[in-house]
C-alpha cells in the first residue's frame, strides 16, 4: 500500500517537473477576444479562450516542433529580457509568453509588437497552433450542430494542413473518422474527411496504425 502512494507522490512530483512556455493574447474586439496556449516540454497542449476555463482543448503536439519551441525560447533567454519594440504601432493586441522551468521559477515578456525575429518566429508558431485549435473547434461544433457546415469547416483545416500549418494532426483523427464513417454528412465532406485523415496517419508519426486508434 504504502509502495503504490510512493509511487503516485513520485508521478505527480514528476509532473510537476515538466517545463512549460504558455502564450496568452489579449485583444478586445478580435474573434476570440483572448486565448491561451500552453505546451509542456512532453508534448502536452492545452488552449483556452477564457482564463477560467475549466474544460480545455487538450491535444499533443509531435516532439520535433515541441523541441523548436523551446529552442526559440532558449534564444530568447526563456522570457527574462523585454521584447517589446518602444515603436508607435498600430495596437494588435497584448501578447505574453512566459516560461515556467516547473520548480518554481517563471518568467515573462508582455509586449504589442517586437522587432526581435526569433520573438516573431516564435509569436507565429502560437498563432498557427490557436488556428488550428479554433479549427478543431469549429469542425467539433458543425459535426454536432450543423451538419450542412461540416464540409466548410473541414475546409479550413485542409487548408491549415496544406500550408503545414496545422499543429498537433492527431487530434482531428476522432472527428475525421466520425465524418467519413457516417452517411448523415455530405459525401462531399466524407470524402474529404476520410482523404485529410488518411493523409495526416500517413506523415504524422504521432497517429497509431492499429484499429484501435479509428475507434
Amino acid at each position: 500500500m504504502k509502495s503504490g502512494l510512493l509511487l503516485i507522490i513520485c508521478a505527480v512530483s514528476v509532473a510537476a517537473q515538466v517545463p512549460s512556455i504558455t502564450y496568452t493574447r489579449e485583444f478586445r474586439g478580435s474573434q476570440p477576444p483572448y486565448f491561451s496556449i500552453k505546451i509542456a516540454k512532453s508534448g502536452d497542449l492545452t488552449y483556452k479562450e477564457s482564463p477560467t476555463d475549466n474544460q480545455p482543448v487538450t491535444a499533443r503536439m509531435q516532439a520535433a516542433a515541441v523541441s523548436a519551441l523551446f529552442e526559440m525560447a532558449g534564444k530568447l533567454d526563456d522570457f527574462r529580457s523585454p521584447l517589446e519594440s518602444g515603436l508607435k504601432v498600430a495596437n494588435t493586441g497584448k501578447k505574453t509568453f512566459r516560461y515556467d522551468d516547473g520548480n518554481g521559477k517563471v518568467s515573462e515578456a508582455t509586449f504589442n509588437y517586437s522587432t526581435n525575429q526569433t520573438a516573431q518566429q516564435l509569436l507565429e508558431k502560437f498563432e498557427h497552433i490557436g488556428e488550428t485549435e479554433r479549427a478543431y473547434l469549429d469542425l467539433e461544433r458543425t459535426s454536432k450542430f450543423d451538419k450542412l457546415g461540416v464540409n466548410d469547416s473541414l475546409a479550413e483545416v485542409e487548408s491549415l494542413w496544406l500550408r503545414k500549418q496545422l499543429a498537433a494532426p492527431s487530434q482531428f483523427i476522432p472527428l475525421l473518422n466520425q465524418v467519413a464513417s457516417h452517411q448523415s454528412y455530405m459525401h462531399l465532406a466524407r470524402d474529404r474527411a476520410a482523404r485529410l485523415r488518411d493523409e495526416i496517419k500517413a506523415v504524422d508519426g504521432t497517429v497509431k496504425t492499429t484499429p484501435a486508434a479509428d475507434k
